[in-house]
């Protein structure tokens, strides 16, 4: 077991039952070097600073314990994975309907509007026509006509990326 899937295992009871959920575990560096671990935990309500430094402080006395690294020193981060961190699964999507996103397809595709619902296999985008402005080329204007508007489904298969976009209007 590498040691990604010893930390996501050990990770499980300081989960509260599912109500806390992995995004993301990082393990960068080398042993006899120093060994950085960023773990990224959400929730369906986002998860609390304290709640972060309790399962630091629980999970890095365990693995200190038991010599996790052998003598490697290592650095351990908890956090949330932040505005900027792709959406990954769907409680996250869930998370944010109403809000602006930017998805990326795997076609190369890019679609921007607003989360209206989610279902198991895909999410509906409301996307907004793109307004064109004078200095736009013809053949870009083509192309964006070519792009779907209104409530679109997207199925989770075509997501390439899915980031919220933030807003301070």
């Amino acid at each position: 077991m590498d040691d990604k899937a010893r930390i996501t295992e050990w990770l499980q009871p300081y989960l509260n039952n599912g109500q806390l959920y992995i995004v993301d575990v990082q393990v960068v560096g080398r042993q006899g070097g120093r060994i950085k671990v960023t773990i990224l935990l959400d929730s369906d309500a986002g998860i609390t600073i304290e709640e972060c430094a309790s399962i630091s402080r629980r999970l890095g006395g365990q693995m200190d314990e038991s010599n996790f690294f052998g003598e490697s020193p290592f650095i351990l981060e908890v956090s949330s994975p932040g505005v900027d961190f792709p959406l990954t699964f769907t409680r996250q999507y869930i998370r944010n309907i109403g809000r602006q996103l930017t998805v990326s397809l795997i076609d190369g595709a890019v679609r921007k509007g607003r989360l209206e619902s989610v279902a198991d296999d895909h999410i509906i985008l409301d996307i907004e026509e793109e307004k064109m402005s004078k200095t736009k080329k013809k053949k870009e204007a083509l192309s964006l006509a070519e792009a779907p508007t209104g409530p679109t489904p997207i199925p989770f298969e075509q997501i390439k990326k899915a980031n919220v976009d933030v807003s301070f209007k």
